[in-house]
């Protein structure tokens, strides 16, 4: 018997298990870009995302933040606790790239100070909006104290992960993240935190080709992708 899909998603897919409360998490090494408009596969994404997302959400956990995570079962494979996800993306910026680049003019690697935190509506059909605070609270997607709750947890999570990636050699450039609500109502970080969800460059280079190391070396053809993430994890896992 086939077992029953809870959730798949671009890269992820989400099965329950014969504990309450406990979801297998298979890491696919699909690839999208552009909502999904661009699609292909990076070999090993799967394995690297997943081993990746374990150790930083296992440092975070060192660090107080409540996370979903609880054990790494296979290379491509995390056992996390169930949550009631956010249909919300929370997204923190240290430097201009991407969309804010694209839709202020700002140059490319400004310094944020301090870092921005935006909020985006997790919907693949409307391809996830930014919200502005009003829309955020007409849509009724968290509560007003909820909203605040998850962009203290994001700035918190920003000043442990930016200080990690810097001790790799790594610039955190921006990254999303995602939260859910347990059983009790508190709020728990969940998703994944990889080269996926992360832009990073290496602090040393210059180059802004060679500097690339997330996934916008897929998005724009930049090639060497597997090489880039590879590098990522064993930075990562030297800390």
């Amino acid at each position: 018997m086939a077992t029953a899909i809870t959730y798949e998603g671009k890269a992820k897919i989400l099965t329950p298990t014969e504990q309450p409360g406990i979801l297998r998490v298979l890491f696919k090494d699909d690839a999208t870009a552009f909502n999904a408009q661009k699609r292909g596969q990076i070999q090993g994404k799967g394995a690297m995302n997943c081993t990746i997302s374990s150790h930083l959400f296992q440092f975070l956990a060192e660090q107080g933040i409540a996370n979903h995570f609880l054990a790494q079962p296979a290379a491509n494979v995390m056992a996390v606790r169930a949550l009631q996800m956010f249909a919300l993306e929370v997204v923190v910026r240290n430097r201009a790239a991407g969309s804010l680049c694209r839709e202020t003019g700002l140059p490319l690697g400004l310094e944020l100070m301090p870092p921005l935190v935006e909020f985006y509506y997790k919907n693949d059909g409307l391809g996830d909006p930014l919200l502005t605070p009003e829309r955020l609270r007409l849509l009724n997607l968290a509560t007003p104290e909820e909203v605040q709750i998850l962009g203290d947890a994001a700035r918190q999570v920003n000043e442990h992960l930016r200080q990690f990636f810097a001790e790799c050699g790594i610039l955190l450039i921006d990254f999303k993240l995602e939260f859910g609500r347990d059983d009790h109502g508190a709020v728990i970080l969940a998703d994944e935190i990889s080269p996926d969800t992360c832009r990073l460059w290496l602090a040393d280079e210059a180059d802004p080709v060679r500097r690339v190391l997330d996934k916008d070396r897929f998005r724009h053809d930049l090639g060497a992708v597997e090489s880039a993430y590879q590098l990522v994890l064993e930075r990562v896992l030297r800390q």
